[in-house]
């Protein structure tokens, strides 16, 4: 009777048809709860990602999946938590462009390596970043019209970003040396907090990834300057990009990648790799992520390693020829 409950309970575990033909003679996974580990704040880019993952996962694989917060050092202290987890796909990682790729650029002694003790799962979603003002602060509703206003200050205003290292500024650090401007960083832990502050007016612009303050745009509390796409967004088909605006050459993507710990069986990532691709493409979460600015990618292991050594290479460029430094 015992055995006959056991298979029938296992028989009613909702696997994905591919997980349960990958399962084979190796560990089963997952045989106990996930956890995503989101290294910033709740709010921003990275925790919808994450949690994005986690509803659908859970459903899929019959086992809880939770996405846990963990911020601090724009990054780093999530993934040293990760490095320590047992390689086995129960610890996963949602990360931005910064913590993936931008981090190793501006801080020779980062206590962690992205390429070296993180394994690939999946390149996420992409997003462009989008300059956008405080409403009311702000008089400036072109790029011109926000150089003017920004000179005429004199370096008395300030930005805010999602933290040192991070697209959003870099992004700006590039717009400054384009336009011969000065403004003040205001560092945070996530995108979610930056846009935050920046809606309160305690500073008064910032390049953001466009899903997180698409629906503040909208409500007419932020107002949008230009996007870093080489093309329009559906979401702000009014909003210039760059080189629309008046700045060429000016395309910046920023991104979301889900990872593991380095060493976890082959057979084990392909099982985290499929449950993640279907959770990401699946077509709620297609229309719902699309809704807010981004596009899914949700591509293959060995596809994203390459980008993410593409994009770390470019970033390692631009951190040298800019003389950026981690503050």
């Amino acid at each position: 009777m015992l055995r006959r409950t056991l298979l029938s309970t296992l028989a009613a575990t909702p696997l994905l048809p591919g997980l349960a033909r990958a399962q084979g003679n190796a560990a089963p996974w997952p045989n106990r709860p996930v956890t995503i580990l989101v290294p910033f704040v709740a709010g921003g880019p990275s925790d919808i990602i994450a949690r994005t993952i986690a509803n659908r996962m859970a459903q899929a694989v019959g086992q809880p999946v939770v996405a846990e917060n963990r911020p601090g050092a724009n990054g780093e202290v999530a993934a040293r938590q990760v490095m320590r987890a047992p390689a086995d796909g129960h610890m996963l990682f949602v990360g931005s462009i910064g913590v993936f790729a931008i981090n190793a650029a501006l801080r020779p002694n980062l206590g962690y390596d992205p390429i070296r003790d993180l394994a690939p799962v999946t390149l996420a979603v992409t997003t462009p970043n989008v300059l956008v003002v405080n409403a009311e602060k702000v008089p400036a509703r072109t790029l011109p019209e926000v150089v003017a206003w920004l000179k005429a200050n004199g370096g008395r205003a300030s930005y805010s970003t999602s933290g040192v290292g991070s697209s959003d500024h870099l992004t700006m650090e590039l717009f400054k040396q384009r336009t011969g401007t000065e403004v003040t960083h205001i560092p945070y832990q996530g995108g979610a907090a930056a846009a935050t502050d920046l809606i309160a007016g305690n500073v008064q612009l910032s390049f953001q990834n466009l899903g997180t303050v698409a629906t503040h745009i909208q409500g007419g509390r932020l107002r949008a300057i230009m996007l870093t796409s080489a093309t329009r967004s559906t979401v702000l088909p009014d909003v210039p990009t760059a080189a629309e605006a008046g700045l060429p050459d000016f395309v910046v993507t920023s991104w979301q990648a889900l990872m593991a710990p380095a060493g976890v069986p082959q057979p084990v990532l392909a099982k985290v790799h499929e449950a993640a691709v279907a959770a990401l493409k699946h077509p709620e979460s297609v229309q719902r992520l699309g809704a807010i600015g981004f596009e899914v990618v949700a591509n293959s292991p060995e596809e994203y390693r390459a980008f993410q050594q593409a994009e770390s290479a470019r970033w390692r460029e631009v951190v040298r020829s800019a003389n950026i430094r981690a503050e």
